[in-house]
């Protein structure tokens, strides 16, 4: 991933996206309209400016979450991709979406106020279950039917799924 051309999208591959310069913000919000709007206790974000913005494939549906924004998201698999505030020259895009989000380190938080109580202990729980190391009949059984993370000349395409 160049750090200057980032590229996402959602779940199922209708609605894709390229990002042409570096985020200017990367961060945390934990406040109840992030947590609803991503069904998460947590939406971790980057800020871009609109204009460094672009739709590659498909187009945003989108909900107004508040009296001063809309949530932008793929009305086809519902997953959840921007918060978009009215007159403002930059957007919010989820981290997650991101078809490589490991280098995106958030370097802020908001709104802690709303932040859940046992979210610092998160890191220290046991882990559970197989994980990783499941047997190849339910890897095969569990294959997702998501979109690769990386730019697709189609979607579906032809027997991946969809």
């Amino acid at each position: 991933m160049s750090a200057s051309r980032l590229s996402g999208g959602c779940q199922c591959g209708a609605v894709r996206y390229a990002i042409a310069e570096p985020p200017r913000v990367v961060a945390i919000c934990h406040c109840r309209m992030c947590q609803k709007a991503t069904g998460s206790i947590v939406w971790p974000y980057f800020t871009v400016a609109r204009s460094a913005f672009s739709m590659t494939r498909g187009a945003l549906s989108h909900f107004r979450s508040s009296a001063m924004a809309l949530r932008g998201f793929c009305s086809a698999c519902g997953t959840p991709i921007s918060f978009e505030a009215d007159g403002e020259e930059t957007l919010d895009l989820g981290i997650g979406t991101l078809d490589h989000p490991e280098p995106l380190v958030p370097t802020e938080q908001y709104w802690v106020s709303a932040r859940m109580l046992w979210f610092g202990d998160m890191a220290g729980l046991p882990v559970a279950g197989l994980g990783d190391r499941l047997p190849a009949d339910e890897v095969a059984r569990r294959r997702p039917f998501q979109h690769p993370d990386h730019d697709t000349a189609a979607w579906p395409d032809g027997g991946a799924g969809g």
